[in-house]
């Protein structure tokens, strides 16, 4: 089991970029599958993209595709996303999520989640 710290959210306009991190307590971090999701007010939580134990898998949603990239550094049990060119559609709280089956979209196969950080985006 890990315990998972966001960090990294803010203000920003169109445009421009951020970086999210995600810290994991814990051993079995690179053990981990490791996804990110998003909530926007009166919405679902959705899946953003998810990085396999090795980081050598990733996948993303359609809508952040080519412009949002996660990265993982086992030795820091810490997992990133990196997004430019923000739109006010990415304005959500963001959470990063711990799964032990392989690289997943579906929300359910992650039973481990932060806490959250808030990104707000102005047009």
């Amino acid at each position: 089991q890990v315990q998972l710290v966001e960090s990294g959210g803010g203000l920003v306009q169109a445009g421009d970029s951020l970086r999210l991190s995600c810290v994991a307590s814990g051993r079995a971090f690179s053990t981990y599958t490791m996804g990110w999701f998003r909530q926007a007010p009166g919405k679902e939580r959705d899946f953003v993209g998810a990085i396999s134990w090795s980081g050598g898998v990733t996948y993303y949603a359609d809508s952040v595709q080519g412009r949002f990239t996660i990265s993982r550094d086992n030795a820091k049990n810490t997992v990133y996303l990196q997004m430019n060119n923000l739109k006010p559609d990415d304005t959500a709280v963001y959470y990063c999520a711990a799964s032990r089956a392989p690289t997943s979209r579906i929300k359910a196969a992650y039973d481990q989640w932060g806490q959250g950080t808030q990104v707000i985006v102005s047009s």
